[in-house]
């Protein structure tokens, strides 16, 4: 299997990589990984199942060479762009490619699915529509990330489209831990967290 990551120097994207060239489940799976600096995964150069590219996520050139031999697109960055470029060019490319997975990352509150006192902070303190960043739905499975932190355990609740968004926070492991719907989007977050006013780090 082919997984093209795109925008593969982040943090939860640093995650996946990690576990799909180390876990023996994952073995046969080939990677590329585009990013603006490839030198940045310079330590992955001389590993025969990568292939690093140098790309911008809104040239559309660079998204297609990336995507063209992929099973799965996975975009590691939320789309923040105004006219939704990234999303756009990967929807251009998974169409070109023959492409049928696509996972885009995206916000909590898309859908203003975060409830009560919290729903309300968050969508003070985004300050813009969220739905600018889930772009045009191609066949994609947009992941809703919570307020991200870094503590070690791996501990989550999947919601989909239509169901109240559990918890405020998630872990970086967790994100890199799900197991994926086909034509969904799933929110993902610490239901540990659930009640809280404000991001739990």
């Amino acid at each position: 299997m082919n997984v093209t990551i795109l925008a593969a120097n982040g943090q939860i994207a640093h995650l996946v990589e990690e576990r799909l060239l180390t876990e023996p489940t994952f073995k046969d799976i080939q990677l590329t990984l585009m990013l603006r600096h490839p030198e940045r995964l310079s330590e992955l150069n001389d590993n025969p199942r990568v292939t690093l590219l140098d790309g911008d996520l809104t040239n559309p050139t660079d998204v297609i060479q990336a995507t063209k031999d992929a099973d799965l697109i996975w975009s590691a960055v939320v789309d923040h762009d105004q006219t939704n470029r990234p999303t756009k060019n990967i929807i251009a490319a998974a169409k070109l490619n023959g492409v049928e997975r696509v996972v885009e990352t995206s916000l909590l509150g898309l859908y203003n699915e975060v409830p009560g006192e919290f729903g309300d902070w968050n969508r003070d303190y985004g300050g813009t529509d969220r739905s600018t960043a889930g772009g045009v739905w191609f066949n994609l499975y947009p992941l809703r990330l919570p307020w991200l932190n870094d503590r070690p355990e791996v501990n989550y609740t999947l919601t989909h489209r239509h169901d109240q968004f559990v918890g405020v926070s998630g872990s970086r492991r967790s994100i890199a831990d799900p197991s994926l719907g086909a034509n969904d989007s799933l929110g993902i977050g610490d239901p540990t967290t659930e009640g809280a006013t404000r991001p739990v780090y």
